[in-house]
């Protein structure tokens, strides 16, 4: 069992013990230092939160706690009930909230729940403000309200439409364009809130929809996290109904990936990749992805006439950085899309209007879609290292022995090479050197993983 703290929320397993588990009382400390924090950071007591959850089966329990412990705060909550990460982040603008949290452990399997922390624009907070929040969670630094200055609960189950209207309003998106082309889609929405969002959002635009695993059950048919050995039912069930594609989220549909017509992967990388080929036929502009994404957006980026920038891992930096050179899109390769004209935040439902529209003016099929972007291959392996060991020197020994090649080390160490790259990034938990590569064959893209591997033990003094 685990409880996880960290600078970008908490999240830990149901049940157990506090402090070792996210128990009922870890959820009340930590929901009551994340209003603490806004309470100091807005200098105001009274304040408006939004709260919505994915269908874990933990989630009403974990929403109840937080929900309580606000407006014990002297906090007003707009409870969203059942919701996505992406919903969530459109209401706190639209509801000119404070702040919001959303209630998901992502893709972690059904044991796991989370708090997600937002600011004033549903945008995720950043490292210093996270461990602010953890410290007066470990001082235990606040204070709740008297009886006659008790916040209250409105519950709001407005926003699916509410999303899907904002997403039908975009420029790019022309709902009768797509709905010409009388798409049949499946989707898997993993039994929870992505399993109503995406197929409402789907039939707004007239798409005949076959639902896989819809039911908001938060009992999750496969590991949740959506990845092709992960998806054997929806390849197969996209052939046989003969399917345009597939739809795969995660539960708190922030991660979106597609099964093409022949049941194939589309892959991960390859959303960000064709959402931002039709942007960017459109807009033109630069883009950004994190360092660990697939080459393939600088390509297709370059192919407009755009240029492409990188940013360390996760979704707070991409953001950053898309803010700081103005980008029309950008996110990450696990399937993350970031379109500002929308909100600065990773968002399945955009996406998949977005790759609709490419779909409905390019023609073909998906797999024919596919094949017409650059072919790249990835490799993802991780060295075991020794406590005593020194990481961040072998980082900089690394970076050394490739001085002469495109060096990167905003987020550990990133090479690029003329036909592949090389991203190693330490573990913030355990000595642990993470290795991606990336090439233009998947024996190309092991082979270097495994000599980066053994180069690293060299210099370490290693034996394999």
């Amino acid at each position: 069992m685990t409880l996880i703290k960290s600078i970008s929320g908490i999240r830990g397993t149901i049940g157990g013990r506090p402090n070792e588990n996210l128990t009922p009382v870890d959820t009340v400390k930590f929901a009551a230092a994340y209003g603490r924090w806004l309470q100091k950071h807005t200098g105001r007591m009274a304040l408006k939160v939004v709260i919505g959850r994915d269908a874990r089966i933990s989630g009403e329990m974990i929403q109840n706690l937080v929900v309580s412990t606000l407006v014990g705060l002297g906090m007003d909550v707009i409870d969203l009930g059942l919701s996505t990460t992406p919903t969530v982040e459109i209401a706190v603008p639209l509801e000119k909230a404070d702040g919001g949290i959303i209630l998901t452990a992502s893709h972690n399997p059904k044991q796991w729940n989370a708090l997600k922390l937002l600011n004033s624009k549903g945008e995720f907070l950043n490292a210093e403000q996270g461990a602010a929040i953890l410290d007066i969670a470990e001082r235990e630094d606040f204070s709740f309200a008297t009886v006659d200055s008790l916040g209250s609960v409105v519950n709001n189950d407005a926003y699916f439409d509410i999303h899907i209207d904002e997403v039908l309003d975009l420029e790019l998106v022309d709902a009768e364009v797509i709905r010409e082309k009388k798409f049949k889609v499946v989707v898997d929405g993993v039994n929870s809130s992505g399993g109503i969002a995406i197929p409402m959002l789907l039939e707004a635009l007239g798409v005949e929809v076959v639902k896989l695993y819809c039911d908001p059950t938060g009992q999750f048919p496969h590991n949740p996290e959506p990845l092709k050995e992960h998806l054997g039912d929806i390849c197969k069930l996209v052939v046989e109904e003969k399917a345009d594609f597939g739809i795969v989220v995660d539960p708190d549909v922030d991660r979106l990936a597609f099964i093409s017509n022949d049941g194939e992967m589309f892959g991960e990388e390859y959303t960000l990749v064709a959402c931002a080929d039709y942007v960017l036929s459109k807009t033109k502009g630069d883009t950004v992805s994190n360092l660990s994404s697939s080459r393939a957006l600088r390509d297709i980026t370059e192919k407009h006439g755009g240029q492409y920038h990188a940013a360390a891992v996760g979704e707070v930096n991409v953001v950053e950085k898309m803010k700081e050179v103005k980008a029309v899109i950008g996110g990450e390769g696990n399937g993350g899309i970031i379109y500002p004209d929308s909100h600065y935040g990773r968002d399945a439902l955009v996406g998949t209007a977005l790759f609709l529209m490419l779909l409905s003016e390019r023609g073909g099929t998906v797999a024919d879609l596919r094949a017409s972007y650059p072919a790249y291959y990835m490799s993802k392996k991780k060295i075991e290292l020794t406590p005593d060991l020194d990481v961040d020197s072998l980082l900089e020994a690394m970076a050394d022995k490739y001085s002469k090649e495109d060096i990167s080390t905003i987020d550990g160490v990133k090479i690029d090479l003329a036909e592949s790259w090389v991203h190693l990034r330490k573990s913030n938990t355990e000595p642990i050197i993470r290795i991606y590569t990336e090439a233009k064959s998947q024996q190309e893209a092991d082979a270097l993983g495994d000599r980066i591997m053994e180069e690293i033990r060299e210099t370490a003094g290693i034996k394999s």
